[in-house]
């Protein structure tokens, strides 16, 4: 099945489509397109969603100003910070990996100079040893002594007791930063994603699958990981 056979979607997905007609109405939709089967009523559920008063409306309309007004002029540091005033917030918490502590300093440095309050929580907050959480010391970078593990849930519950009205992410291990926006009560947004091997930059690997990163295509190799 090709990207434009009619009928049912047989797993087919966003990713296989060619013609994206939903961006710009200049195609026509693909026979699996989920636009083209939804529901009206839930369109309509959608478009009342995003236009209402509520939290979601809000941080749509926020984001879609951002877009609009400084698309491809800014960086994402400074769109984060034009999102968090079209929200109205006062108070943004930083929720920051250790390796990257610098790096957060630096930012709440602007941050604070752009207006707002903060407030970061360290991954290593709490100070718990890996093993008391079931990891084996084989399993720690450094073995034979303390070792602290990631504590996203607590880096949350302290954002939360700030009550922060925005929540940043900087470079929360994989995994870690699912459990972080699972707990926090604010909207999250992420500056940084952790890649180590890569600088933090995950899609560098996905622009040389053809070469560098041919690995990525090798299906034995996945499946053992």
């Amino acid at each position: 099945m090709t990207y434009d056979d009619e009928g049912a979607g047989q797993g087919l997905s966003c990713a296989d489509c060619r013609q994206l007609h939903c961006h710009r109405h200049d195609k026509r939709y693909p026979g699996f397109c989920p636009t083209e089967s939804l529901d009206p009523h839930e369109r309509e559920d959608l478009v009342d969603l995003y236009s209402s008063d509520g939290p979601d409306g809000r941080l749509a309309r926020a984001a879609a100003e951002v877009e609009g007004a400084y698309y491809g002029k800014l960086t994402r540091v400074e769109e984060t910070v034009a999102f968090a005033r079209r929200l109205g917030v006062t108070r943004i918490g930083i929720a920051s990996c250790l390796g990257l502590i610098e790096e957060t300093r630096v930012l709440v440095r602007i941050i604070k100079l752009a207006g707002f309050e903060t407030v970061a929580a360290l991954c290593k907050v709490g100070s718990v040893d890996k093993t008391e959480i079931g990891i084996p010391e084989t399993l720690k970078i450094k073995q034979g002594g303390f070792e602290a593990c990631c504590n996203p849930v607590l880096q949350a519950r302290l954002l939360n007791r700030e009550n922060t009205g925005l929540n940043i992410i900087m470079g929360l291990c994989v995994g870690h930063d699912a459990l972080f926006c699972r707990h926090a009560e604010a909207p999250t947004t992420t500056l940084v994603v952790k890649d180590r091997v890569l600088g933090h930059n995950p899609v560098a690997c996905l622009y040389t699958v053809g070469t560098y990163s041919a690995r990525l295509l090798d299906e034995s190799r996945l499946r053992t990981l």
